[in-house]
């Protein structure tokens, strides 16, 4: 199906749509914290809207800005933008009409909300320009999807905030951080020659695996004290015990040597955790 952007199947791959399973179901989990069971439809709907269309904007504008990388670095060579399949003006175009919704949708949650808007959108193109600069890239991309959970809990309550989205934004941070020390690792040599600063650029192979595990450790205490300071019931912890089971897992099949594995640890198991941590508030709200 061809859009003004370029085909549809392009769009969704240039975007890795299948990834927004990381960030949306955090925005929910939030929404629910600040209702304290089902927030209200409207709610969900322009939440979920904009959470899309911010993430949309921020990977389309990630591939404008990596484009010279992209076109050198083998792993990237067929994205869509580096064969041509979209070009540069739809993919400014499209990270334009993305943006433009996601302010209408903040609009039609709250005032609260339409003011943070643009600085949002600042917060997330921001990451793209990092990696140039600094290793804590991987972090920052961690606190950009941490804001799910703010960003659901202001959207149902903008009059004020406890501390489990908070510490929910924490966890994600880390988690997020840890996963993409490991992606790093698939590009290591380029990173190298480019002079691009990657935690595995920069500080080693083995002092990235100490760092992502400490992340993941941190991520743990955080879910925990995310349930504790919402007054969560027992599946929460239940579901806290899975999650750090997970990410063990996860750290074991990580090896800078053979990265077979690197997809299973990078998508599977994280696209797994997301959606267990939503559950795991909805059911320790209402048993």
């Amino acid at each position: 199906m061809r859009t003004p952007f370029g085909q549809f199947a392009d769009i969704c791959r240039m975007i890795k749509i299948e990834h927004s399973i990381f960030a949306l179901p955090y925005a929910w989990a939030g929404a629910f914290l600040a209702a304290r069971g089902l927030p209200p439809l409207r709610s969900l709907i322009f939440l979920t809207i904009g959470m899309v269309a911010a993430r949309s904007f921020s990977m389309a504008f990630n591939r404008l800005v990596d484009l010279p990388f992209d076109r050198d670095n083998p792993r990237t060579s067929d994205r869509p933008l580096v064969t041509g399949a979209i070009n540069k003006a739809q993919t400014w175009a499209f990270c334009g009409v993305m943006a433009l919704i996601f302010i209408l949708a903040c609009a039609c949650l709250n005032s609260l909300c339409l003011w943070l808007a643009v600085p949002a959108l600042l917060f997330a193109a921001a990451y793209s320009l990092l990696k140039r600069v600094t290793a804590l890239c991987h972090f920052w991309l961690g606190a950009t999807l941490g804001l799910a959970p703010l960003a659901g809990w202001i959207s149902v309550n903008p009059a004020g905030m406890d501390l489990s989205p908070v510490l929910l934004f924490l966890a994600v941070t880390f988690w997020v951080g840890a996963f993409d020390i490991y992606y790093a690792f698939q590009d290591l040599d380029f990173d190298l020659a480019f002079d691009l600063r990657s935690v595995p650029s920069v500080y080693g192979p083995d002092t990235s695996l100490a760092l992502a595990a400490f992340s993941h450790v941190m991520t743990a205490i955080f879910l925990l004290l995310t349930g504790l300071a919402a007054g969560l019931s027992w599946p929460w912890y239940v579901i806290c015990l899975g999650i750090a089971a997970l990410l063990l897992l996860e750290h074991r099949l990580m090896r800078p040597q053979d990265l077979r594995h690197v997809n299973t640890a990078f998508f599977t198991l994280n696209g797994i955790i997301s959606p267990v941590v939503l559950a795991g508030v909805i059911l320790g709200i209402y048993l």
